[in-house]
């Protein structure tokens, strides 16, 4: 419960692509927790963490602005809909394998919005740098 408030938290503060970035973190995780599931027999857990990236990729899916977001919407659209196309072979088959395959196409876009994020984050404290002028060194203080 601790974890939860934390991450609603942190989830609250963060910049949209900051919030991007932590979705893709969480389906990547849930992937690979699949596998892990498959591997221990546990199907409730392989449905739970298939459950969770699908639900991750609907929510992008469903955010997309196709109209706005041009070219690359377009092929994020083809794309959340050929991922969750395949995850549904994951609970149909009890196969990790589909699980991977989307990972790994996630893999890049996670990556990117991390790096949008980090420019953001370093933009603003440059804005911030240079709304508050430049500082006055700090004399040094001395021990008699």
């Amino acid at each position: 419960m601790q974890h939860t408030a934390y991450l609603a938290r942190e989830l609250s503060a963060a910049s949209p692509a900051k919030r991007v970035a932590m979705l893709l973190d969480r389906a990547t995780a849930s992937l690979g927790e699949v596998g892990r599931a498959i591997e221990r027999g546990d199907i409730q857990g392989r449905w739970k963490a298939n459950n969770q990236a699908v639900t991750i990729i609907e929510t992008l899916w469903m955010t997309l602005d196709l109209e706005k977001g041009g070219e690359i919407a377009a092929n994020l659209d083809r794309l959340y809909s050929f991922m969750l196309q395949h995850l549904t072979l994951v609970d149909l088959k009890n196969d990790p394998k589909p699980a991977a395959a989307v990972a790994a196409l996630l893999e890049p876009l996670r990556r990117s919005w991390h790096e949008i994020a980090a420019r953001e984050a370093k933009a603003q404290l440059q804005q911030r740098a240079d709304a508050n002028g430049p500082t006055a060194p700090q004399p040094l203080a001395l021990s008699a």
